[in-house]
């Protein structure tokens, strides 16, 4: 074989090989094809199509930097298939952080050591005469009578005891950085629930008892669980909808879908009373959810006791994005979501003024669009109803572990090659936040103890997830959760910045007491951030069970206070001491509020206009998109 053969087979497989990278990414980048070609023993007819003219050394460097970046984009996007969207560098240089640190402070590491012993050495007296600390309220792992008697009080409390001296020891030393603080809590925390004994069935007084009487029966139903699981895990289904058929048994209140274009569906509800208030309830949720949680069944839909109570209601019901929506932004999701609705809802009621109302990040999104509408003389808008929803972010509870500047470079990779987040990746992170309830304790309930799960409209809407268009899900955590532009004064709307400050119409704003995503004292920062009226809520559950609060449900509460316009700003602890605790549910207060902006009764507007005729019932086609 001549030089001139084994170079023109050298050629080809390189060009081969160049050829089958580029084919890997949309972006056609080729690592080899424009190097300058210098070899004279390769004839130039080995070469199709002829050559161009070698660009500078410097052009073809940096072909091959940005394609060796897209092979780190692909390699980042692997592992957030297998992590879950989660990126393990940052919780590494987390551990660093507190390592070198904690490294760096023997003699607090001394100290917290011989804590640890004293504790351990009074812990077999103590256990036998009672306990000497008990769990918080909210975990319920050790509520069996047995974890309080020998020997399993002795197992108990000396996993409560590490508890509490692993929260310590992640707390210090002084000097790591408030996030990485927070990350090495939040590992701490996760490396204790896993070896909590209540997780060994061996260990569990409850799991002993319950196999002792059933014979053991007890982990043949929990295999069949686990096997079910994993069933709907391959499918893609995170949880079964134990039953419930949207339409029919949830999302079920009589309506008409009036618009619908590339990102919303638009649904009129039928009204039950034969007359109505003036100025009609436009809902926006956000879009990380499924609107028909404020719809869910007919004895604890939101939507329906509006409509029975006289109101003219619509709501938006987003569409679930694909690959297809990946440049979608967060100002398309204002102009074609919110913007569009209110132009129909104004249309359908003869140019009434609306009262509008949005949930969790779609209340954040419908306080971006009534700034913007203020700035730009727009008031159709006659009052403002916000529930769960941030306008300030730097309190924004423990998702703020999963938003640093680490994880979202590495989530930005995974959204780019999936053309968006998936909804399974969203829900691992919020699992982990509540690890005992939503992954341990249904772990021991269904695999262990063998229990059927008790379906509820709730479970089922929370198991029908969707999913986040990259660009925007990508804006939105980077301008309102990391660099908080929006309480800022920076975040923009149609390319020019807006201010909260600049809406004047009354608020009603509802936050919730244990709400782990948007904690109540960071919901009532837009009491900083606005001067309007205000009339702020505090009710008892969590971000979803607190807002589906319906009259007759028991051991609800909730606290309610005004500010008039312009009034002194009150601190959050303080406002929750005056603030007196009603029993029962927040609703019919807020109807009550929505009536003082309502105007007169008039008759019921037709379902749908001239120009927004009715397209077809609710819920429409978009809440069945999965």
């Amino acid at each position: 074989m001549n030089i001139d053969q084994t170079g023109r087979r050298s050629w080809t497989r390189l060009r081969r090989i160049n050829h089958s990278i580029a084919s890997l990414w949309p972006t056609g980048t080729e690592l080899v094809a424009d190097l300058p070609m210098t070899h004279r023993s390769v004839p130039a007819d080995a070469l199709a199509p002829p050559p161009a003219p070698a660009p500078s050394l410097s052009a073809a460097a940096g072909r091959l930097a940005a394609s060796a970046a897209d092979l780190d984009v692909l390699l980042h996007a692997g592992q957030g298939q297998a992590t879950r969207g989660l990126s393990l560098v940052g919780q590494g240089m987390a551990l660093l952080d507190w390592g070198v640190h904690m490294a760096n402070a023997p003699f607090q590491a001394t100290a917290l050591g011989l804590q640890a012993a004293v504790q351990m050495a009074r812990l077999p007296a103590a256990a036998l005469g009672g306990t000497m600390i008990s769990p918080p309220p909210s975990d319920h792992r050790f509520a069996d009578p047995a974890w309080s008697q020998p020997p399993f009080s002795v197992l108990s409390q000396s996993f409560l005891l590490m508890e509490e001296w692993l929260a310590q020891v992640a707390a210090r030393p002084a000097g790591v950085s408030r996030g990485n603080q927070r990350v090495v809590s939040f590992l701490f925390r996760q490396l204790a629930d896993i070896v909590s004994p209540s997780n060994l069935p061996w260990l569990n007084p409850e799991v002993i008892r319950t196999t002792t009487a059933c014979g053991g029966r007890n982990f043949l139903h929990g295999l069949v669980h686990m096997l079910a699981d994993l069933r709907d895990l391959t499918a893609g289904n995170s949880r079964p909808s134990h039953g419930f058929r949207i339409g029919q048994d949830l999302a079920a209140t009589p309506g008409q879908v009036v618009l619908r274009n590339e990102l919303i569906e638009l649904i009129q509800y039928t009204p039950t009373t034969s007359a109505v208030r003036a100025k009609p309830v436009l809902i926006v949720p956000a879009w990380i959810m499924k609107y028909y949680i404020l719809d869910l069944s007919k004895t604890n839909s939101l939507i329906r006791y509006l409509v029975d109570q006289g109101y003219t209601v619509f709501a938006i019901s987003w569409r679930n994005p694909d690959a297809a929506m990946r440049d979608t932004t967060m100002d398309d999701y204002r102009i074609r979501g919110v913007m569009a609705a209110l132009d129909a809802v104004t249309d359908v009621c003869g140019g009434q003024r609306v009262q509008a109302c949005g949930y969790c990040l779609g209340g954040t999104l419908l306080s971006i669009a009534a700034a913007a509408m203020a700035r730009d003389g727009d008031d159709r808008l006659a009052s403002m109803t916000l529930f769960c929803a941030q306008t300030d972010f730097t309190e924004a509870g423990e998702l703020q572990l999963f938003i640093t500047e680490d994880q979202l470079a590495f989530l930005d990779d995974v959204m780019r090659v999936q053309g968006y987040l998936d909804s399974r990746q969203m829900a691992g992170s919020f699992q982990l936040l509540r690890a005992n309830d939503l992954i341990w304790s249904r772990m021991i309930r269904s695999y262990m103890l063998g229990e059927p799960e008790h379906p509820s409209d709730l479970m089922a809407w929370n198991a029908d997830g969707t999913r986040m268009p990259a660009r925007m899900h990508s804006e939105y955590l980077h301008r309102l959760f990391l660099d908080n532009e929006l309480a800022e004064g920076r975040f923009p709307a149609s390319g020019r910045p807006v201010a909260l400050n600049d809406i004047h119409v009354p608020l009603f704003v509802v936050a919730t007491e244990t709400d782990h995503i948007a904690p109540w004292r960071s919901v009532y920062k837009i009491s900083l951030l606005n001067d309007s009226d205000l009339v702020f809520v505090l009710a008892s559950g969590g971000h979803n069970a607190g807002v589906v609060s319906e009259p007759g449900h028991p051991h609800r509460h909730f606290r309610l206070a005004r500010r008039v316009a312009g009034g002194l700003y009150v601190p959050p602890d303080e406002w929750q001491a005056k603030a007196a605790k009603r029993p029962g549910s927040w609703w019919p207060a807020w109807v009550q509020w929505l009536d003082e902006q309502a105007g007169p009764p008039s008759e019921p507007p037709p379902l749908g206009s001239k120009r927004y005729a009715p397209l077809e019932a609710a819920p429409g086609r978009y809440v069945h998109e999965h």
